[in-house]
C-alpha cells in the first residue's frame, strides 16, 4: 500500500536520481535556449547540441556540464517529493474506493494537481540554476566568477528575484498531467497480465523514459519562455512572459519556441527513466522497511 508519506519520500529519491542522470544535457539545453540571436552575417556561438557540449568541456572542463547542479539537487528532493505526493493526493481525491482504477482524464487531472503543488518550490531553484548555467557569456566575458549565489542574486535583483517568473511556472501544469498520465498508461501496458502494475527494471526504465519525453513534448515551449525570462536583465521584458513570446515570434519565429529540443529529448529518457526507477525501488524498500508508514 502506498501512503502519502511513502509517495513523499520515494518521490524525493526519484528526483535526486533524475538530476544526477540528466543535468549535463539540461545545462546544454539552457545555454542553447538563452544564447543571443547572432548579428547579421555572424554565426551563433553554439551551432547545436554537440558543439555546445564540446565548447563547454573545452572552455570549462567536463564538470562545466554540471554547473548549477547544487541548486536543483537541493531543491529537487522537496520538489519531486511534493510532486509525487500531489499526484497521490490527486488520485485519492477522485477515487470512491481505495482500489478504484482511474481513467485517462482522471490521471491527467491528478498529474496537473502535482504540477500546481511544485510551482512555488521549483521557481527559485530554476532561477539560480539557469543563471549559473549561463555563467560564461557569448563574448567569453565572465559575468561573475566563483558560482557565488549571493553575488548572482545581487547582480540580478536580490533575493526576491529568485521568484521571477513564479506565475509563469503554472504553464508547466499540463506537462505534469501528461507526465503522470503517460507513465501510468505505459505501466499498465507493460506489466504482465497476471501481475498488473508489477514492472521489471527494464519496463520501468522504458515507461519512465517515455513519460519524460511525452512530458517535454508539451513543456518545451513554456520552458523556453521561462528560461529567457529568468535569465534576462531587469526591465528587458516589461510584460513578463508575454513580452518574451512577442520577442521570440518577432526575431526567431515559432521555431524559437523549440530551441534546445534535441538535448531536452536526449536528456528526457535517461533522466526520467532514472527518476521512476528510483521512485519504484524506494517504494518497494519503504513497503519492506516501514510497512505502517
Amino acid at each position: 500500500m502506498v501512503s502519502a508519506g511513502k509517495d513523499f519520500l520515494a518521490g524525493g529519491f526519484g528526483g535526486m536520481c533524475l538530476v544526477a542522470a540528466g543535468h549535463p544535457l539540461d545545462t546544454i539545453k539552457v545555454r542553447l535556449q538563452t544564447q543571443p540571436k547572432p548579428a547579421p552575417g555572424e554565426k551563433a556561438f553554439y551551432a547545436g547540441t554537440w558543439d555546445c557540449a564540446m565548447k563547454t568541456i573545452r572552455n570549462e572542463g567536463f564538470f562545466g556540464l554540471y554547473k548549477g547542479m547544487a541548486a536543483p539537487l537541493v531543491g529537487v528532493t522537496p520538489m519531486f517529493a511534493v510532486c509525487f505526493l500531489g499526484f497521490g493526493i490527486g488520485k485519492k481525491l477522485q477515487q470512491k474506493t481505495p482500489d478504484q482504477e482511474l481513467n485517462a482524464l482522471q490521471l491527467f487531472n491528478a498529474g496537473c494537481l502535482s504540477g500546481v503543488f511544485t510551482t512555488a518550490i521549483m521557481t527559485p531553484g530554476e532561477r539560480i540554476k539557469c543563471l549559473l548555467q549561463i555563467d560564461v557569456c557569448i563574448a567569453k566575458k565572465t559575468i561573475f566568477k566563483g558560482n557565488s549565489v549571493e553575488k548572482i542574486l545581487f547582480i540580478y535583483g536580490g533575493v526576491m528575484s529568485c521568484f521571477k517568473g513564479l506565475h509563469n511556472t503554472t504553464l508547466d501544469v499540463p506537462a505534469s498531467g501528461m507526465y503522470f498520465l503517460s507513465y501510468e498508461w505505459l505501466k499498465k501496458r507493460l506489466s504482465p497480465a497476471n501481475k498488473p502494475g508489477e514492472l521489471s527494471v527494464a519496463a520501468t526504465l522504458t515507461a519512465g523514459g517515455m513519460a519524460g519525453m511525452f512530458n517535454w513534448a508539451v513543456a518545451i515551449g513554456p520552458d523556453v519562455l521561462k528560461s529567457r525570462l529568468q535569465t534576462a536583465p531587469e526591465g528587458k521584458y516589461p510584460n513578463g512572459i508575454r513580452s518574451v513570446f512577442v520577442d521570440i515570434m518577432k526575431t526567431e519565429g515559432p521555431k524559437g519556441l523549440f530551441k534546445g529540443l534535441t538535448p531536452v529529448m536526449l536528456r528526457a529518457f535517461p533522466a526520467n527513466a532514472a527518476c521512476f526507477l528510483g521512485y519504484e525501488l524506494a517504494i518497494k524498500f519503504l513497503n519492506w522497511a516501514a510497512p505502517n508508514l
